[in-house]
């Protein structure tokens, strides 16, 4: 998907694209903040070092991990929109309030793009992913936490066995489709 292919149709928008590790949530990501011409920020890299720290020893992160990870992202959305530029940000968001977080920040201007595929998929993705300090052994306590969006607003729900490209123009449709439902 190339940059120019801009989708002024889609201005000022705030885009958390989501779901399990392994689901493809930074490749999307790049792609949708290319098309959109817009900043992407890799959710990951604003874990703090304990969190990394943690999960690359195996264990999971528990809800007091989470919620200053998730202050630092909702700054990130909270400034975009005050600014008026669109950003998509990466984040697992795995929980509806941890989401409902995420859109107390962002002025409940944002929109969620979750990833969505079996266990079996996700963790042969993990399992082929080199230099990443999530291991594999995670995949169960991703599934544990996981709250699907179903029936949340303002989310657009895409199969993560298609190409990076057909996830990204679904993704980009579906959200062309949000905005034009407000």
């Amino acid at each position: 998907m190339a940059a120019s292919q801009h989708h002024s149709d889609l201005p000022n928008m705030a885009v958390i694209v989501m779901g399990v590790s392994g689901c493809g949530k930074t490749s999307v990501g790049e792609k949708l903040a290319e098309a959109l011409q817009c900043r992407f920020i890799e959710g990951d890299s604003l874990h703090p070092p304990a969190n990394i720290a943690k999960m690359s020893a195996g264990t999971p992160l528990d809800d007091g991990d989470r919620w200053p990870w998730l202050d630092v992202i909702g700054r990130h959305l909270a400034e975009s929109r005050l600014r008026g530029e669109t950003i998509v940000i990466s984040c697992s968001a795995l929980k509806k309030i941890y989401r409902e977080r995420l859109r107390l920040a962002a002025g409940g201007q944002l929109a969620f793009v979750f990833l969505e595929g079996s266990r079996a998929v996700f963790e042969a993705r993990m399992k082929n992913r080199p230099g990443h300090f999530m291991p594999a052994s995670l995949i169960d306590s991703q599934f544990a936490a996981l709250e699907p969006p179903n029936a949340e607003p303002s989310v657009v729900t895409v199969d993560v066995t298609l190409s990076i490209d057909a996830i990204a123009r679904q993704a980009l449709d579906g959200l062309r489709t949000l905005v034009a439902a407000t």
